[in-house]
C-alpha cells in the first residue's frame, strides 16, 4: 500500500509538471523523487505519468490517483488539525472559502476577531465563486465556506445554514448622470453594467428586466476592482447593500433606484454557511462559526 509521503510526491509532480521543480518543492533530489514515483507506480501496478523532454503529463490512471491522493492528504491534514486543536486553539490550520461579496465585507470582520483571539492558528482563505468552492469542499480542500447558496440547494452532501439577507442594489459614482433621476430600463442600457458571476435565477431575472441576453458588460468576481471601476467611470454595478454600505455612507459611492417595473432588489443575497453534512467541525472551525454568526447578526439594516 502506498504511503502518504509518496502521494505527496506524486501530487507535487502533477502540480508542477516537471521532476526538477517538483523535487525542489518537496525538498528532494530529482533521483529520489523519481524513485518515489516509480515505487508508487509499482505498488499500484499502473503508469501514472508519461515522461517527455518538457516534463510529464498524467495518464488516465494518474488523473484518477491524483483525485484520490488529494482527498487522502486533505483527510490526513484535517485529522492532525483536529487532534492538535482538541486540547486548545494555540496551533493548527483552518481552511476556509468565501464568495466575492462575503469576502468583501463579512469575512474581513470575522477574520479580524478570530486572528486576534487565536493568533497562532494558520488561516488559508480561498475567494472564488460558489461553484468552485462547492467542488473544493467536496474534495476536502476546505472545511467550510460562505457564499451564495441558491445553486447548491438540494445537494444532500451539504449542510447549508442561511445567513442574513441583504437587498440587491445598483450603485454608481457620485455625480453620475443618472443621479437624482428615476432611470428607465432604456436609460440604464446607455451605460455599461458590471457585476460578479450571478446564480442562474438572478441571471435569468436580469435578462428579463433588461431585455438583453447578456446583461453584464463587465463580469468580475473582484469586488474591490468593481468599486474602483465604478468610482472612475460611468459604469453601473450590481451588488448587495452590505458590500457598498460603508462607501455609500462615506460619499464614495451612490445608490440608484431600480427602474420602475424592473425592480430586482427583492432578490438580494442568499449567503449561507456551507459544510459537509456528515462531518463534524474542528474546534477551530466551530469557534470561527460562532464569531461569524455574531458578526452576521450585528450588521445594520439596509438603507
Amino acid at each position: 500500500m502506498s504511503d502518504l509521503r509518496q502521494l505527496r510526491h506524486f501530487v507535487a509532480l502533477a502540480e508542477h509538471g516537471h521532476f526538477a521543480r517538483a523535487a525542489d518543492a518537496v525538498s528532494l533530489s530529482q533521483p529520489a523523487l523519481s524513485r518515489s514515483i516509480q515505487a508508487l507506480e509499482g505498488q499500484l501496478n499502473c503508469q501514472l505519468v508519461d515522461r517527455n523532454p518538457r516534463g510529464v503529463t498524467l495518464t488516465a490512471h494518474g488523473r484518477l490517483v491524483l483525485e484520490h491522493a488529494r482527498r487522502l492528504l486533505a483527510g490526513d491534514r484535517a485529522l492532525k488539525n483536529a487532534v492538535v486543536q482538541l486540547a486548545d486553539l494555540e496551533t493548527g490550520e483552518l481552511r476556509l472559502g468565501a464568495g466575492p461579496f462575503p469576502a468583501a465585507r463579512l469575512m474581513p470582520q470575522v477574520l479580524a476577531r478570530y486572528s486576534s483571539a487565536h493568533p497562532k492558528v494558520s488561516i488559508l482563505l480561498s475567494i472564488e465563486n460558489w461553484s468552485e468552492l462547492h467542488q473544493r469542499l467536496l474534495d476536502d480542500e476546505l472545511e467550510l465556506f460562505i457564499a451564495d447558496s441558491r445553486e447548491l440547494e438540494g445537494d444532500s452532501r451539504l449542510d447549508i445554514l442561511p445567513l442574513r439577507k441583504h437587498r440587491a442594489v445598483l450603485f454608481c459614482r457620485p455625480g453620475h448622470p443618472l443621479i437624482d433621476t428615476q432611470p428607465s430600463v432604456e436609460r440604464l442600457l446607455d451605460y455599461p453594467l458590471a457585476g460578479p458571476r450571478l446564480p442562474r435565477d438572478a441571471q435569468e431575472g436580469l435578462v428579463r428586466n433588461l431585455g438583453r441576453e447578456q446583461p453584464l458588460s463587465v463580469q468580475c468576481d473582484d469586488v474591490l476592482l468593481l468599486k474602483e471601476l465604478v468610482k472612475g467611470s460611468d459604469v453601473l454595478c450590481l451588488a448587495t447593500w452590505d458590500v457598498v454600505a460603508e462607501d455609500v455612507e462615506a460619499g464614495r459611492l451612490a445608490v440608484l433606484p431600480w427602474p420602475k417595473g424592473g425592480d430586482a432588489s427583492e432578490r438580494g443575497s442568499a449567503y449561507a454557511l456551507v459544510r459537509h453534512a456528515s462531518r463534524s467541525l474542528s474546534p477551530a472551525a466551530s469557534q470561527f462559526v460562532t464569531m461569524l454568526l455574531e458578526e452576521d447578526a450585528a450588521f445594520q439594516a439596509s438603507p
